[in-house]
């Protein structure tokens, strides 16, 4: 059938552009994914796209699409649940802290998986952290033991969502694809996804999805669009169950009182550095990150 008469309903422009249905959006996406798209629709697809913005009956049909094409990662034979870190965003300024988040939830006795890939050339991605702390890249789906943190490139999870990140390389800009790997679960079973925003208007159409495909997630302003509290400041927190929506923590206005002693660089070896030392008992955890990891083992008690 082709994803043309999708093209024509969101390249209207800003204003003239028409939101599709759950229905519609999960079969373009499904058909780009399927790769029953010629690279000039996918192009065009992803400036539409760009240009509109997605509702959230849309974002729920790109994960209904999604969800349907990746390989899920199953629930470990204890039934413990697993934690969801998409990892996209990488350090631009701050150290990728996303590793600390993931070693000190495992060490709660959840089981953690970290999914992501480099998505620019110029900043310090979790992945590279995480080998340095002994932590490698899985290269087949494979059950997450509590206490135990993997790391799933995208292209094992599902290879054409892998592609369509990539598109960013060609043309510069997001697609769909970046806010989708950020919401989207794929677990089977018990889990939880921790998803952040980097800008206000994010937190809205997140949380109406979430809400909307009746997620477990936890929702936050992550550190330059990772998933990680910022250890200098306390981010407001919600929860869903379920799709339930619940106020966890309040934001505090400006920076902590007592702020950590973070690595001067972004460099990954740095970073790895002061995550041991915090593993090890050698400095303290940021409060800020200290609370989410309390409020996410909380929630997955829920579950």
């Amino acid at each position: 059938m082709g994803i043309s008469h999708y093209i024509k309903e969101i390249g209207r422009g800003k204003d003239g552009a028409r939101p599709l249905s759950r229905e519609q959006a999960a079969d373009l996406l499904g058909q780009v994914l399927d790769g029953n798209a010629c690279d000039l629709e996918v192009g065009a697809f992803c400036l539409a796209m760009r240009i509109k913005g997605e509702t959230p009956e849309e974002m729920a049909g790109f994960l209904d699409a999604t969800h349907q094409r990746l390989e899920p990662v199953p629930l470990h034979a204890s039934g413990v649940p697993t934690v969801v870190l998409p990892s996209y965003n990488g350090a631009r300024k701050l150290p990728v802290l996303t590793p600390l988040l993931a070693l000190l939830l495992a060490r709660g006795g959840v089981a953690v998986l970290i999914h992501g890939t480099p998505t620019e050339s110029s900043r310090v991605f979790a992945s590279e952290v995480l080998l340095r702390l002994d932590v490698h890249a899985q290269t087949a789906i494979e059950s997450i033991a509590p206490g135990e943190v993997a790391f799933v490139p995208t292209g094992v999870l599902c290879p054409a969502l892998k592609r369509l990140l990539d598109v960013r390389r060609a043309v510069g800009l997001r697609n769909p694809a970046h806010s989708l790997v950020k919401i989207m679960n794929p677990c089977a079973g018990k889990s939880l996804v921790v998803s952040s925003y980097t800008h206000p208007e994010y937190a809205i159409s997140m949380a109406q999805t979430f809400e909307l495909v009746k997620a477990n997630a936890l929702l936050l302003r992550g550190t330059e669009g990772e998933v990680v509290a910022d250890a200098r400041r306390m981010p407001q927190m919600e929860a869903f169950i379920n799709g339930q929506r619940q106020l966890l923590q309040a934001a505090q206005s400006g920076t902590l009182t007592s702020l950590p002693d973070l690595p001067k660089t972004t460099d990954a070896l740095e970073t790895a550095a002061y995550i041991q030392a915090i593993m090890a008992g050698h400095q303290s955890v940021p409060a800020s990150i200290a609370m989410q990891v309390e409020h996410i083992l909380q929630l997955t008690r829920q579950l």
